[in-house]
């Protein structure tokens, strides 16, 4: 079975009664279902154990994530899901949001030749989002450009298994191991080589969010290393602070810059990009 695609649970399928489902992601240790049903569009996570491989240790956590997901929801008062265990790990039901998200909102300021710019009401949308998780006493750590969903009414911020900031019930918690090392911060990336662990905080969410802007609206990472890198290699380059140049345009790439500091303390607050581009 660890090939073939997870159906929905029965326990999921008694709580919505879907009308109409189809699956969104199929990826090593998870799987995501759009779902329709009398209560709504949701979004169904599935996690599962990731198998060893010649490439790859042996990943259980990804089996808990969907429950640890949904403890942090649940944590920040959403009222609207549920969580829980199936055969081969855990699962969570929670809205479904609508819209794109921000790397394929921005992809007409990426085309060559372009005169599109970014707009930043959209980047202050994802600045907000986080913003208010941080106001909570949260950090996400594991910011990324497809966690940040503009919706017609306002920009979500979603994917918060790794999120550290309150207790989640003991079975279902792991440690943080880093995340997409695009977006890891160098104080991540070094606590990850050094000791296999790290400890998401706000600054490093910053860091992340300006690495989020910077390739949404050019295209170009970061911190520059080979594509095909080993992760650890990836993880050193970042370590070490190896910045590209931030090409992105007028007040929005200046901001960019300051929140990709190697130095926490010299980035900006969440608060404080938000003031910038408002």
């Amino acid at each position: 079975m660890s090939g073939s695609t997870p159906e929905l649970p029965i326990v999921v399928i008694d709580a919505l009664r879907p009308t109409a489902h189809h699956l969104v992601i199929n990826r090593r240790g998870s799987t995501v279902w759009e779902v329709e049903s009398p209560r709504g569009r949701y979004a169904v996570k599935l996690g599962h154990p990731i198998e060893a491989t010649a490439d790859w240790a042996a990943q259980p956590w990804t089996a808990l994530a969907p429950a640890r997901e949904g403890a942090v929801l649940h944590r920040l008062g959403l009222d609207d899901i549920a969580y829980g265990e199936w055969e081969r790990g855990t699962w969570n039901f929670q809205p479904w949001r609508e819209g794109p998200d921000l790397y394929r909102l921005w992809e007409p300021c990426r085309r060559p030749g372009s005169s599109i710019a970014p707009h930043t009401d959209v980047a202050l949308g994802c600045v907000e989002a986080l913003a208010e998780l941080h106001a909570k006493g949260w950090a996400h750590g594991d910011v990324q450009p497809a966690h940040f969903i503009i919706g017609p009414e306002r920009t979500h911020l979603i994917d918060l298994a790794l999120a550290r900031g309150g207790s989640v019930p003991e079975g279902y918690d792991f440690p943080f191991r880093g995340c997409l090392v695009h977006y890891e911060a160098p104080e991540i990336a070094r606590s990850v080589l050094a000791t296999g662990e790290a400890e998401p905080t706000p600054e490093a969410d910053v860091y992340a969010l300006g690495a989020s802007l910077l390739i949404s609206a050019t295209g170009w990472r970061a911190v520059e290393y080979p594509d095909d890198a080993p992760r650890p290699v990836q993880r050193q380059a970042v370590a070490e602070g190896r910045r590209r140049p931030v090409r992105a345009r007028g007040e929005l790439g200046r901001l960019i810059d300051a929140m990709l500091s190697h130095a926490p303390e010299d980035r900006p607050t969440i608060d404080e990009v938000g003031k910038a581009l408002g």
